[in-house]
């Protein structure tokens, strides 16, 4: 049978995920008893705090387990809202301006799709978190990837921003803090975007799901707090990096209470409600203390100026200080080779896996993503393995 005429023509235009690849390509070549470090990752390593847990099981012992109200349990959006007040300065109706969603990639996706009809345009800065081009592909729209470069610390100049802007162009996307580059945003650059979007009269979706993972007591800033930004902002935002939750699936989305309504009626028809009982643990993760949040962020820290300190010694590999998430993006331009072959190499011959810069757009090319939410053990191991290889001054 032909199953070949049973593919939807945008499925064909979709990259499979790098990440996903490589994960499993780590737990195949594992399995053979190879001792891999795996820098791929990109979840903390940390276990739920246990307040979390203990709100989901009383919540499975008091029998939470039915529907909920599509936009999510009361409650919890009360608290994102009060949480959105007094953190990030935004203020949203908890009743119509808030959806709770299962996970920040649907949200994401749920919003394209709300919004975006076929052959219209979504701008991307690079280096992007590789999802976002293929979500866009899915739904039929194009893609539109924003040059960066090192020197300017991966963020987009305004002019080949603004050339790249078109009557299709409806979205632009901004993750921050972002992956992979660990850039933190400055106020300033982002009132730049909230000008261009008034300006040319496009929406803007803003992911924040690193927010909390800032370091240096670096300030972060939510674009929708920005006052050319706030009437066009969708903020999604999630419990997954913070609170270590990612297997929980759980996330939100906030908007003007028009684009709120289309969100809702694509989340009704997929997903019905996020799970109950990941909603009632992310209460309880709001409202709870938030001290291990702060240790976890105080590790990372300090497992980033392990590796900082341990990349000094190479000549012909360095990176950008990351300002937050959990991800240092790795120049590799002068082993000339590509990304893909860099990354192969240190698979298969130092046994540390990563992520290929080219899997995050054509200004990606010439990086590889390394993840430091693993031990420091780890990262002291694969620091060592790097310099044995390049004979102490690669």
């Amino acid at each position: 049978m032909n199953y070949e005429t049973f593919t939807s023509k945008n499925l064909l235009n979709v990259i499979p995920s790098a990440s996903m690849n490589i994960s499993e390509k780590v737990k195949e070549i594992k399995k053979r008893g190879n001792d891999i470090i795996d820098l791929s990752i990109g979840e903390p390593n940390f276990e739920t705090p246990v307040y979390i847990k203990e709100a989901a099981i009383n919540a499975l012992k008091n029998n939470k387990t039915h529907y909920t109200q599509s936009s999510g349990i009361p409650e919890l959006r009360l608290a994102i809202a009060d949480k959105l007040r007094r953190e990030n300065g935004l203020d949203f109706n908890p009743d119509n301006e808030i959806i709770v969603i299962p996970g920040a990639k649907q949200a994401i996706f749920y919003a394209l799709a709300a919004i975006l009809n076929p052959g219209e345009e979504v701008l991307i800065p690079e280096p992007y978190w590789l999802s976002y081009p293929d979500m866009v592909r899915l739904i039929g729209a194009r893609p539109i990837g924003i040059p960066s470069r090192e020197e300017n610390s991966f963020k987009p100049e305004v002019q080949d921003l603004e050339k790249l802007v078109s009557p299709k162009t409806k979205i632009l996307i901004v993750n921050n803090p972002n992956n992979p580059t660990g850039l933190v945003w400055e106020k300033e650059d982002l009132q730049l975007i909230a000008s261009l979007a008034e300006k040319y009269n496009f929406l803007i979706i803003s992911d924040e799901i690193y927010e909390k993972i800032v370091f240096d007591g670096k300030k972060f800033t939510s674009l929708g707090n920005l006052t050319e930004a706030k009437e066009r902002t969708i903020t999604v935002n999630g419990f997954s990096k913070a609170y270590a939750m990612t297997g929980w699936r759980i996330a939100y989305v906030a908007g003007p209470a028009k684009i709120i309504s289309q969100i809702s009626r694509v989340h009704q028809h997929v997903a019905t409600c996020a799970s109950s009982l990941s909603q009632y643990a992310a209460l309880s993760a709001l409202s709870g203390p938030q001290d291990e949040v702060a240790s976890m962020v105080k590790e990372y820290q300090e497992r980033r100026d392990i590796l900082l300190e341990g990349f000094k010694k190479f000549k012909k590999i360095h990176f950008v200080r990351p300002a937050g998430t959990f991800y240092a993006f790795l120049n590799v331009k002068k082993l000339g080779k590509t990304s893909l072959e860099i990354a192969r190499l240190f698979l298969e011959e130092l046994g540390i896996a990563t992520v290929p810069g080219s899997a995050y757009g054509a200004s990606g090319e010439g990086y590889l993503r390394l993840s430091f939410a693993v031990s420091k053990h780890d990262i002291i191991k694969a620091v060592q393995r790097l310099e044995k290889h390049f004979s102490g001054g690669g």
